[in-house]
């Protein structure tokens, strides 16, 4: 495939500005979050002594948090009409969250800092998936949610690459490294203010007055409620990458280089997810979103059974693989389904129940460990994976090409 052949096939130029400017945003925060939460479990273990089950819960209820909100802020956005401001809203308070991180005193000051994080996340995400949502030119949505997924994961690689750098350079100094992280945050914030802008309004999709209502959720339909039982199925076998920072641990990394493990992970997941976001606008979503959850199943067994630095490795990038395929299209099929008027109700009501799922993975993954080490955590990763390729048949005909959206 030439050049040429490459820039036609991701339809960049076709992807309008807004899009591109959210996706940076999420860039920039995330290289600040992931540089303090690829060190955070270390140090809540190493430095702090707390147990791999508190990390579990910490862990779990910090995403549960982002997801509960999730549904109210999705919520508000349809019956304000609005998006952007509850974006700008939500990076303002995570970016505000990051000082308490390296100024922090004990293990309570840290889960609180990691929940007004969180809480800005939930703010933030479900209006922001619905103005991508809102933003996406017919037929390509898949590429939209591709791309802003594909630049929020540059951050997710850099941010632990960047703490690699720093841990090295200061003796490994967790307190600076928290330090550099505010930074971006604040560019991220800033930049949702300039660079961002609602869509103008159109009449078919004026704000509802009161989302939640019985009356509006049986709006959702059938057909959403499928994609989100399937994806929270998937939830369960989709613990906190916390994990794997431990199992790169187990496997004899130094603290310093731990984080690299997400690096590999957050790298190959960059590299997936805007082509397979454009890919499934022109072959449909469902066949991708398999082969995701089958690689979850195979990367779990890699890092369940496998020994070794190089097992670590083949899993961490089967890993990232499978975020690269189910991340981006479960959003689609979120867009795909849901009326538009209702897209933010629709994201928040996804997070809020594939979050919960997330908590209670996150959780038992964490008492796993305690009890039978690595092994039993990711080989229950691999049975909840499995079912939940099982269940896919239920959503195929959710599935829409770009050429049958168009």
């Amino acid at each position: 495939m030439t050049s040429a052949d490459r820039t036609s096939f991701l339809r960049w130029r076709e992807i309008p500005a807004g899009i591109w400017a959210l996706g940076l945003v999420s860039m920039l925060m995330d290289i600040s979050s992931e540089m303090i939460h690829a060190l955070l479990p270390l140090y809540l273990v190493g430095v702090l002594h707390a147990s791999t089950l508190t990390v579990g819960v910490i862990e779990g209820v910090a995403e549960a948090t982002a997801s509960i909100t999730k549904i109210f802020s999705g919520a508000l956005s349809d019956r304000l009409g609005k998006r952007k401001l509850l974006a700008a809203i939500g990076y303002g308070l995570a970016a505000a969250s990051k000082p308490v991180f390296p100024l922090a005193p004990n293990i309570g000051w840290l889960i609180a800092a990691r929940f007004v994080d969180r809480v800005g996340k939930g703010i933030r995400g479900a209006p922001r998936d619905a103005l991508v949502a809102d933003l996406s030119p017919p037929g390509l949505r898949g590429a939209s949610f591709g791309l802003r997924q594909a630049l929020d994961t540059v951050g997710a690689f850099l941010g632990p690459l960047l703490a690699i750098g720093f841990m090295m350079l200061t003796g490994d100094n967790f307190t600076l490294v928290f330090w550099v992280a505010v930074v971006p945050a604040i560019l991220s914030a800033a930049l949702i203010v300039v660079g961002v802008r609602d869509p103008a309004p159109r009449a078919e999709t004026a704000p509802v007055r009161a989302p939640l209502s019985p009356r509006e959720l049986r709006r959702l339909g059938r057909r959403f409620w499928l994609v989100v039982g399937v994806a929270t199925l998937f939830a369960l076998a989709r613990f906190s990458e916390a994990f794997l920072l431990l199992r790169g641990q187990s496997a004899g990394l130094p603290v310093a280089l731990a984080p690299a493990v997400m690096v590999v992970m957050n790298l190959v997941y960059s590299l997936a997810a805007w082509p397979a976001g454009v890919l499934s606008d022109r072959i449909g979503r469902s066949g991708l979103l398999a082969a995701g959850f089958a690689l979850l199943v195979v990367a779990d067994l890699v890092l369940g059974l496998g020994t070794g630095v190089g097992a670590l490795a083949f899993g961490v990038a089967l890993w990232g693989l499978h975020m690269g395929l189910t991340q981006g299209i479960l959003a689609s099929l979120v867009s795909d389904t849901a009326p538009d008027d209702l897209r933010g109700t629709a994201f928040g009501a996804f997070n809020l129940i594939t979050g919960l799922a997330t908590l209670a993975a996150s959780i038992v993954a964490g008492g796993l460990w305690d009890i039978a080490g690595p092994r039993g955590t990711f080989l229950a990763g691999a049975a909840f994976a499995a079912l939940a390729l099982l269940s896919l048949p239920a959503i195929r005909s959710t599935d829409r090409a770009s050429a049958g959206c168009a």
